[in-house]
């Protein structure tokens, strides 16, 4: 899919994928580019509860990035994509490599969905969601402590 003009979707979800690899390096730059700057941009990760709006955003992609470092990008298993010429929502696994916190190198993966519109031309982020859940969990595993 396209925008009427501007970056392919494609082209930029590879920017994404490649701004991914960047962040498991403690690099939220290369992705924050690629977020709206409308008012109504959300992200979910799995540090913290939802963020709404583009300092909410970015000051909580910030905060996650810190979280990484010495990573990458292994992989990304796209599992659905749907939408128009005006809004796409891939559902993917994201593999992932990365020292977290005090850890040692170790393989990381989330299951993602990312929601893309088109702005003025060009895709952007307007909400991403994140979550370790990747296999099966009884169904205690929903309650709070």
């Amino acid at each position: 899919m396209a925008a009427r003009s501007g970056a392919r979707l494609d082209d930029v979800i590879e920017r994404y994928h490649r701004g991914l690899a960047a962040f498991m390096k403690g690099d939220h730059e290369p992705v924050k580019i690629l977020f709206s700057e409308q008012d109504d941009v959300t992200l979910g990760n799995p540090f913290g509860p939802f963020a709404r709006g583009l300092t909410d955003v970015v000051d909580t992609m910030a905060r996650a990035a810190a979280h990484y470092r010495d990573g990458e990008a292994v992989g990304f298993d796209r599992i659905a994509t749907y939408g128009n010429d005006e809004l796409v929502c891939i559902v993917e696994m994201e593999r992932l490599r990365s020292k977290v916190g005090g850890h040692d190198l170790a393989p990381l993966s989330l299951r993602v969905t990312t929601v893309f519109r088109s702005e003025e031309g060009d895709w952007k982020v307007v909400h991403r969601h994140a979550d370790p859940i990747t296999e099966r969990r009884p169904a205690e595993s929903v309650l709070e402590p």
